[in-house]
């Protein structure tokens, strides 16, 4: 019965470690195949709208995107 227990308890920490590490690499997978939007990115989307942007308004742009994060 005590063996049992320990059995479980190993096991659901073996279970915790590999989570832990098998989302971490699909985190870092995600990341670097879509990256945080910067500023390149929203000066070109703005570009592609038919608007040249200044910097004020691609800063206010990131300020904005970063208050909703």
């Amino acid at each position: 019965m005590l063996i049992d227990l320990l059995y479980v308890l190993i096991g659901l920490i073996v279970g915790l470690v590999i989570g832990f590490f098998v989302t971490r690499h699909i985190f870092k997978k995600q990341l670097t195949e879509n990256p945080p939007i910067n500023e390149k990115m929203i000066e070109a989307m703005m570009s592609q709208m038919g608007r040249k942007p200044s910097q004020k308004q691609v800063k206010q742009v990131m300020q904005q995107m970063n208050k909703y994060k």
